[in-house]
């Protein structure tokens, strides 16, 4: 299982995903579900992918492939974000229609999520819930945010704090305490964490691992634990 959000706010995009995947009780492993493809002054896009490891990989690496071999059309060509959705929504339609070839009573789910987001110059920033049919919905300025993976744990917090509005280091610390919300509930979501954050206009994109011994992170973690059972205590 695993865990991401995605942002698409006033100031710009932030992106956030845990590494854990989990096929069983003695098979824990990290991986990363974040991925970055970005043209410097020209485009970037990042990829968040939850659900079959193998699918996401296919794709991440079917995507590379396009780009290396100049297919037509790719994600350094597309003339928008939605053309971009569209070829992301194409191909994973493709894979895991042609990883289910023979595998219908086997029991496998070949699904896979993906948000989608990023700047193309001249166009606003835009961000996508790209669903395993191919089809896809966009955020929006009454919905900002996009969760897939194991969504529900933290998804109380970001209904209380984001609207279109929030600052990008509001919505940072925001997306951190879902995650903690998250992990302390749901044992298939765990560190270390990735996240990214955008600024309109920028057309430059980098990622950061939250490893977790991070001061920052653990400060966040206890004060807002520490807040919690005080408001409770407080309470009539």
């Amino acid at each position: 299982m695993t865990y991401c959000i995605a942002m698409r706010l006033n100031e710009g995009l932030v992106f956030t995903s845990d590494t854990r995947t989990n096929a069983g009780v003695d098979q824990v492993a990290s991986f990363r579900k974040m991925h970055l493809f970005q043209q410097s002054g020209e485009r970037c896009f990042t990829l968040l992918t939850s659900g079959n490891l193998a699918t996401s990989q296919n794709l991440i690496s079917r995507l590379q492939i396009q780009i290396e071999e100049k297919e037509e059309p790719n994600l350094f060509t597309v003339g928008s974000l939605f053309r971009a959705a569209e070829l992301i929504g194409e191909q994973v339609k493709s894979i895991i229609s042609h990883n289910a070839q023979g595998q219908q009573n086997a029991g496998v789910d070949f699904g896979s999520h993906v948000l989608f987001g990023g700047q193309i110059r001249g166009e606003a920033p835009r961000l996508f819930h790209i669903y395993p049919e191919g089809n896809f919905i966009e955020a929006t300025e009454d919905t900002p945010y996009l969760q897939i993976g194991e969504s529900k744990y933290g998804k109380p917090i970001l209904d209380r704090i984001i609207h279109y509005d929030t600052g990008l280091n509001q919505a940072v610390k925001c997306a951190l305490i879902s995650f903690d919300s998250t992990m302390h509930s749901n044992l298939s979501v765990g560190m270390p964490l990735d996240i990214a954050v955008y600024r309109n206009d920028a057309l430059e994109l980098s990622m950061e691992r939250i490893e977790a011994d991070d001061d920052y992170f653990n400060r966040l973690r206890q004060s807002w634990s520490a807040g919690i059972k005080l408001l409770f205590d407080d309470m009539p």
